[in-house]
C-alpha cells in the first residue's frame, strides 16, 4: 500500500497484520480521489474507522489543510501514527483511539470531507452518517466504502447520493448536500 501522488508521493505506508482491519484496495482509492480531486485543497478531513489512515494520509498529500483519523482499535492507531510520521505529516494530523459514537459526540469542529468504511459486519454505516453529517461544514463531501448488499438511502440528513461506484465487492457511494446529480 503506497500514497498515490501529492507530497508524499510513492511512500509505502505499514499495514495491520491479519483481518483486524480491511484497507482500502489502490483501485477504490484512486477511484475515489478522481472523485473529489477538486474538493480536497484547503480543506479539513475526517477519516473515521481510518485502519491504516491511508484515506487521511492520502488527502493531505493532495493539499488537505488538516486530517483526524479515527479507530477503535489500539495497534491499528499505532500504524496510523506510524504512517503518518513516515510521510512527515505529524503537524497537520490528529490520531484518536476511541469509538466513532465517543469522538463524534464530543466533536465541536466542522469537517469539509468525510471518509466513512466502517467494518462491513455491523451495520453500524447508517448511524455512523446521521452523526457525521452534524459535524460537516455547509458544503461537505462524505464519501461511504461499504458492502454492495447494503443500499444506501438516496437523501439522508439533506445530503444526497451524487455518484455511486461498485468495484468487485465493495461499492462507494458519495454524497454532497443539495441536489442529486445522478
Amino acid at each position: 500500500m503506497r500514497v498515490i501522488t501529492g507530497i508524499a508521493r510513492g511512500r509505502c505506508l505499514e499495514t495491520l497484520e491479519g483481518d483486524a482491519t480491511r484497507p482500502t484496495t489502490e483501485k477504490v482509492k484512486e477511484a475515489v480521489f478522481s472523485i473529489i480531486q477538486f474538493d480536497i485543497e484547503g480543506r479539513n478531513v475526517l477519516d473515521l474507522f481510518a485502519g491504516t489512515g491511508q484515506l487521511g494520509i492520502e488527502a493531505l498529500s493532495r493539499g488537505a489543510l488538516s486530517a483526524v483519523m479515527v479507530d477503535s482499535n489500539k495497534q491499528a492507531v499505532e500504524i496510523i501514527r506510524k504512517n503518518i510520521k513516515i510521510c512527515g505529516f505529524e503537524d497537520k494530523s490528529e490520531v484518536y483511539c476511541v469509538d466513532y459514537k465517543t469522538f463524534l459526540a464530543a466533536k465541536s469542529g466542522k469537517f469539509d470531507i468525510a471518509f466513512l468504511d466502517p467494518p462491513y459486519a455491523g451495520g453500524i454505516l447508517e448511524d455512523a452518517f446521521l452523526k457525521v453529517s452534524k459535524v460537516m461544514s455547509e458544503s461537505a463531501v462524505i464519501i461511504c466504502e461499504h458492502s454492495p448488499s447494503v443500499k444506501m438511502p438516496d437523501d439522508i440528513e439533506g445530503y444526497k447520493i451524487q455518484k455511486q461506484y461498485k468495484y468487485g465487492k465493495i461499492s462507494v457511494t458519495v454524497f454532497k448536500k443539495g441536489e442529486a446529480v445522478l
